[in-house]
């Protein structure tokens, strides 16, 4: 059975940036963050998986924004017991679920920081946040880091 255990978490880039546009004081926005994971292995030890679950929104011309952001957070996680594709799976489904509420927290601190009405994420289960997790379709294949 797998076991793992977060034993470190950072923040590898945090930014923001107001995008300068003129618009009507009752114009609503739709903001939708875009979300990426990559899992990695330590190459000088194998129990060793760092997970990057980022956040990010970006403005272009068919969906203007009023800012762009970027959260990337870096989890370390030591893992023993990860033999087979499907113990894979389960540790990056059961990592993104531990990492997405410091994800969560830090959107909207960057957001309040930055002195607009804080940007809060849904409350979801991590485990759910990407398509391929919810259609049970991942199939990590986990590169190796030094």
């Amino acid at each position: 059975m797998i076991d793992y255990s977060l034993r470190g978490i950072t923040a590898d880039e945090l930014s923001f940036k107001v995008n300068p546009m003129q618009v009507a004081p009752d114009t609503k926005f739709e903001i939708k963050p875009f979300f990426s994971r990559r899992i990695q292995t330590a190459k000088e030890n194998p129990k060793i998986n760092i997970v990057i679950l980022e956040c990010k929104i970006e403005t272009t011309e068919e969906a203007p924004k009023p800012f762009n952001l970027l959260v990337r957070l870096v989890g370390i996680f030591e893992v023993n017991n990860m033999n087979t594709p499907e113990d894979r799976r389960i540790f990056a489904l059961n990592a993104t679920e531990t990492m997405y509420p410091y994800l969560r927290a830090t959107v909207s601190s960057l957001t309040s920081a930055s002195f607009i009405n804080p940007l809060n994420l849904p409350v979801i289960s991590g485990a759910t946040l990407f398509p391929e997790d919810r259609n049970g379709g991942f199939n990590p294949n986990p590169s190796e880091v030094n």
